[in-house]
């Protein structure tokens, strides 16, 4: 609506670093200690360069760029899992990283770790129960629901990992290449429910290699090249200049 208010900021990013400092100091022997020989110094590694951003509710944001571009170290800094070097990040929610991986168990049934799931989510014993069905039948898993984790394949476990760990809104979600497996009709279904978050004033941000799907699904996108921000804007435009840049480096293929 024209001269409406614009809504909420619910993320913001303020020139974030990123830096792993891996032991790469090797175990000194004695012979090493008389001698004065020591093991290599650690190395730094820049994971993420002086990233700033802003996020509103309903926001849907696709993050491109090639492997080691920053992008998971971006989500996890986020989340709150790795530690900024230096640098700010506000968020009005606490922000939840697709998945409960973590806590599912694969001697257990596809059933129990539905209920694990959602207990891991904070939901009640009483909400999980009624949202059961809503899980199975949107992850396609009716048939094997009794059937312990570890006889799924890789694409069965991602997709009930997805289905419960959307049953829940949260204010702000961070997916990492959660609609890579599973077939066609799955993809488009996971493509809706995370349109659908985003339009009910959620704010979602998506990695993906899969460039089709950050056009389909996100409203923006922003590349990330060398931990830093190279574009940020309209998705066709965005993504078309990393696949032109893409092709020209000669990279990894990004995939449909």
């Amino acid at each position: 609506m024209a001269g409406s208010e614009p809504a909420p900021i619910t993320l913001s990013v303020e020139e974030a670093h990123v830096v792993y400092r891996p032991d790469l100091d090797r175990t000194n022997s004695l012979r090493d200690l008389v001698l004065g020989r020591r093991g290599p110094r650690s190395s730094e590694i820049r994971a993420v360069n002086g990233v700033s951003l802003e996020m509103r509710a309903g926001d849907l944001l696709g993050v491109i760029g090639s492997n080691g571009s920053g992008k998971s170290s971006l989500m996890r800094a986020i989340a709150g899992l790795i530690p900024l070097e230096s640098g700010r990040i506000r968020a009005r929610s606490i922000p939840t990283l697709l998945g409960v991986g973590a806590v599912l168990q694969p001697r257990l049934s596809g059933r129990r770790n539905i209920m694990i799931g959602g207990l891991a989510l904070g939901l009640s014993k009483a909400t999980v129960e009624e949202k059961f069905d809503e899980i199975v039948d949107f992850a396609g898993l009716r048939d094997f629901i009794d059937l312990p984790m570890r006889a799924y394949s890789s694409g069965m476990r991602a997709r009930l990992l997805f289905s419960i760990s959307t049953v829940v809104q949260p204010d702000l979600l961070l997916v990492d290449e959660a609609l890579a497996v599973g077939d066609a009709a799955f993809k488009r279904r996971s493509q809706n429910r995370l349109q659908d978050m985003a339009e009910h004033a959620g704010t979602v941000i998506m990695v993906s290699h899969r460039l089709r799907i950050i056009r389909e699904t996100c409203s923006r996108v922003i590349w990330l090249d060398k931990g830093m921000i190279r574009m940020d804007g309209d998705p066709d435009t965005v993504v078309a200049d990393y696949e032109q840049f893409a092709e020209s480096q000669d990279g990894p293929g990004t995939g449909p």
